[in-house]
This record gives structure tokens, sequence and C-alpha cells, in this order.
């Protein structure tokens, strides 16, 4: 039988959509889930306030009745018009291994978007860098991170063989804690440490580290500017991230620089918790919170989310500062192991400072793009 396209209008498809995922990856042993109420709420127009500023689309492959596929459009118009472009994204892309299935969602997305007057299509890209992008081409022998792709191999395959090449990479990079660092951050981290004007924060308690979730998030607007595809958090998303991720910061590995009263540097970082998010399948219960939160206390790796230095205060080592903090904090710890999350090939001060300290980078992701033909 052929390939049935179907819009995602019912909350029972909606359900499907979410939950199709599990069965793809069912024998995926690097496959991480999503946490469910998480999902919900990324899919809701009333809590997800992206979608007010986006036309978007959810669509499922039925092969035989039984749901094969997913891919959700996506038509960024603030990015658009900030960027004087006509580009589509597509994200959640999710198929069993039958190219059939990707040509026929992919085809449908496009579709959809030339219909919106777009030219150009992007790929996997949700509403900003906030959420996962791009397919893992490199490094699935590794185990998965929080909030980065966990792709089957031949799903890049299928993406290529449809007309897409290569926008941008992202790379992940991992080493080791209990090494010796170049001495030239010493003398850096000596120099910035004697410096009255920078005052370090470091916490112990969230009670404390609370009242500056805030202002970091504001600051990372600022040192985000640039990055491809950023878009800046409203005060309610800062609000809402604030909500979400706090329960499983460990105020140790958060680290913040001062100046003159405002937040011009930071850094956090968070125990790997893949092991329990794995054992919870994507289901919040007191019994898999105990499995998360049993993971993150047992794991000897430190994965490094965000980082930012105010603009103005780049180029002064502070990044230094913070890193050699953090490095301290993770021994006191026990931790053996830093990962750095998703870093931008075109991040070229980045890049040189994992050389410097010996990371490899041992992921590595990528978002397509096509040109749409009508």
């Amino acid at each position: 039988m052929s390939i049935e396209i179907r819009e995602v209008f019912s909350k029972k498809d909606l359900r499907r959509f979410i939950h199709l995922p599990a069965a793809i990856h069912a024998t995926h042993k690097n496959w991480l889930p999503p946490v469910y109420l998480d999902e919900w709420a990324f899919f809701s127009k009333e809590k997800n306030k992206s979608f007010a500023c986006c036309d978007t689309i959810l669509l499922l492959a039925f092969l035989d009745g039984k749901a094969v596929g997913r891919i959700m459009g996506i038509i960024h118009h603030p990015y658009n018009e900030s960027h004087s472009e006509k580009t589509a994204r597509f994200f959640c892309l999710e198929c069993f291994e039958d190219p059939a299935i990707s040509d026929a969602l992919l085809n449908a997305i496009e579709k959809w978007a030339m219909e919106k007057g777009m030219n150009r299509m992007i790929g996997p890209y949700g509403f900003s860098d906030k959420d996962p992008q791009g397919l893992m081409i490199k490094g699935f022998e590794f185990p998965p991170v929080l909030a980065a792709p966990c792709n089957q191999p031949y799903l890049v395959d299928y993406v290529e063989n449809n007309g897409y090449s290569k926008e941008v990479d992202c790379y992940m990079f991992q080493f080791d804690i209990l090494q010796n660092l170049p001495d030239s951050y010493h003398q850096i981290y000596a120099r910035l440490s004697a410096n009255p004007v920078y005052k370090v924060l470091e916490f112990t308690r969230k009670k404390d580290l609370k009242p500056y979730i805030i202002p970091i998030l504001k600051m990372m607007n600022e040192s985000y500017a640039h990055i491809y595809g950023f878009v800046p958090l409203s005060e309610k998303e800062m609000m809402d991230m604030a909500k979400r991720y706090m329960p499983v910061i460990d105020p140790r590995f958060v680290k913040t620089i001062i100046c003159a009263g405002e937040v011009v540097a930071f850094i956090i970082g968070l125990p790997n918790m893949t092991k329990g998010l794995q054992q919870a399948k994507g289901h919040l219960n007191p019994w898999s919170l105990f499995q998360i939160w049993l993971a993150a206390r047992n794991t000897k790796k430190l994965d490094l989310m965000l980082g930012g230095v105010k603009p103005g205060f780049q180029g002064k080592g502070l990044e230094v500062l913070m890193g050699l903090r953090l490095f301290q904090s993770a021994r006191e710890a026990a931790f053996t192991t830093f990962e750095v999350h998703l870093v931008l090939e075109q991040n070229k001060p980045m890049i040189a400072q994992m050389k410097k300290v010996g990371a490899q980078p041992h992921k590595r992701f990528r978002v397509f793009q096509k040109d749409l033909v009508k």
C-alpha cells in the first residue's frame, strides 16, 4: 500500500506524533527518550508561545494503517524578517528504516513551505537554537546527552538523498578533568583573581542561585545574539526555562562573574543523568525521579550545557577564570570527564580553547539546507 501523509489535528494523533520515536528507537541503545511532560508542553500552542509568531504544521506518515514516520514544519516570521529570508524549517523528523517514508514526509513539508511562499528549507531545526538541532553524523557509539539529537544513522542518508546539503555543523567535545591545564591558564587565573573589578560567584544552595538565573538568561540574549539561528528569549520564556531547569541544576556547577553589580559571564554544568532518563523512559513519577537523581549522583561525567561572556568583556580571559573554578568544583566532587555541549563550527575561539586543553570533537551534528524550486 502507498504511504499516506496525514496532518495532525486531534489529540489522539498528537499522542501518536509524540510517542512514535519510542517505537522507532526501540532497539537503539543510544537513544534518549524525551520527558513527555515537556513534549506535551512544547507542542501546546497555549504553553509554547513560539507558536504565536510562527506558521507550523505537524504531519504523520501511515503505512497499512500504522504510523511509521513524522515531521514538523516551521516558518519563523520574526527570524525571517530580521534576516531578510524566506526560509522554512523541518523538525522532529523520525521514521522507520524505509527511505520511501522520509521521501514522502520531506516532499509534503516542502510543498507546504512553497505554498506559504518560502524558497528555502533548513533542518532539522526547531523554533530556536534552544531546541535540539541537526542530525548526528558522527559519534553514534557514544551515549547521548540531554537536549542533543540522537537519530538513527540511516536518517542522514535519507535527507541527503532528497537533495539536502550542509548548512552548518556543530561539535561536542570530551576531555579529562584530571589532566594538567596549560600554564597560561593558571597565569590568567591568578591575574584576574587578584583584580577587584571581577567577582566570581559560586553557589552551594539553589536558594542562593535562584536570583541570578534571570540575569544570566538576559546576559545570554546579549552574548548569543550573533549565533546561527539564535532567537532572544522573552521574559516569559526566561521564566519558563528557569522553572524547567532549576529542579535538575546542581548549584555547585554554576559559576558567574559580576562586574559593577551585573552578570558579565556565566557557565553552567549538569551532572550527566542519561542513564536515569533512559530508565525513566520519558515518564516522571517518584521512582523515575529517584532513578534520575541516582544517575546524576553516581555519574563521573559533567555536561557543560551553557556558557557565555557579555559583549565588551570578551577576550579578557573571564572564561578561564570561570573554567578553572568549575574544574576545581568538579574535581572535588570526583568527576573525571567533561562533555561540552553543541559548539558551532564558526565559533573559532571556543574551538581553539577546546584544542588547547586537549579536548577531542567526538560528536558531530549537521543542519541541512535545500533551495525550493516550484
